[in-house]
């Protein structure tokens, strides 16, 4: 075996067979390598990694890419981590009182959404046709997350991650990027403090 084989790092995630699609590799190589600056503290201010920003990016299909599931999972984790760091370091620079006051107040918000009448807890999409979620499926959801806010019912931030609603059609579901965006704040209070 030659020096270089030795030496060759293996790949960070599965590729998917050559005709299949993945994650485009490069852009999930450069985006690690981000993360891992912003983690090992050598990178610029332009080019910090925060937990949002994972929870954020995506990437290009790609035939015979990275496997998706095995990146989303690894960026999961790589989230879970980030916001722990900045939690501890907002505990660090301005005291725990100041964390738990964000997430009062984080949390205060989601509530005060959980709490509208079902069927009215998101706004329906202005325009006919346009796929929107089911809104049984997300009332569901919002009876179960106010058990997990307040009555202390177990709940894992990866339900919430890989959560899926069936698709209604639009005035009859709740429009998409608001649920979305309502459960990107979900996922970066829960990750907060599990």
């Amino acid at each position: 075996m030659s020096q270089e084989n030795a030496q060759k790092t293996p790949p960070p995630f599965e590729r998917v067979g050559p005709q299949e699609f993945g994650y485009n590799v490069k852009q999930v190589e450069h985006f690690l390598a981000r993360a891992r600056a912003t983690f090992n503290g050598t990178d610029d201010d332009s080019t910090v990694v925060t937990s949002h920003l994972v929870r954020r990016t995506a990437f290009e299909p790609q035939k015979g890419g990275y496997n998706a599931r095995e990146v989303d999972s690894a960026l999961d984790r790589l989230e879970d981590v980030f916001a722990q760091r900045e939690r501890d370091a907002l505990i660090q620079t301005e005291g725990e009182e100041a964390w738990l006051q964000q997430v009062g107040r984080l949390s205060s918000i989601l509530r005060g959404r959980l709490h509208r009448e079902p069927g009215e807890r998101f706004r329906r999409p202005s325009r006919r046709g346009v796929p929107s979620y089911n809104v049984e499926d997300v009332d569901d959801l919002c009876e179960q997350l106010i058990g997990y806010f307040e009555e202390d019912m177990p709940m894992s931030v990866d339900a919430i991650r890989r959560v899926t609603f069936r698709e209604a059609k639009g005035q009859d579901g709740y429009e998409e990027s608001q649920v979305d965006a309502f459960l990107d704040r979900v996922v970066e209070l829960m990750a907060s403090i599990d």
